[in-house]
């Protein structure tokens, strides 16, 4: 299946590398590629996580990083699979905030191959 990510998505990504890039560089290096081997095992086996409630073709995946991890959005759409969004689990406010909040409304949102 091809991989596409959202610009929000990739700033996630950038976002959680950023962070961790001044107290670690080698953690930061191996927190993107673990991401990025999660999304590699999501192309190969896309219904491999949890269905989003009330939101048809919508999975959640975490994947695991440190005494934490990552909760990986994404949407499949026939042959493509749309990463969405990338959320810490330590993050603030992240209890409260329902994950099923995190939809694409417009299909026009830029979408990057990687």
């Amino acid at each position: 299946m091809r991989i596409v990510w959202l610009g929000s998505a990739i700033l996630d990504l950038q976002r959680f590398r950023d962070f961790i890039q001044p107290h670690n560089k080698e953690a930061a290096q191996r927190a993107v590629r673990i991401i990025r081997t999660a999304v590699a095992h999501i192309a190969a086996n896309p219904r491999i996580s949890k269905p989003v409630d009330d939101l048809p073709d919508y999975h959640d995946i975490v994947v695991p990083f440190g005494a934490s991890g990552y909760l990986l959005r994404y949407r499949i759409q026939d042959e493509t699979i749309i990463i969405i969004a990338l959320k810490h689990c330590k993050e603030a406010g992240f209890s409260e905030q329902s994950p099923a909040l995190w939809v694409v409304k417009e299909p026009g949102e830029t979408a990057y191959g990687m």
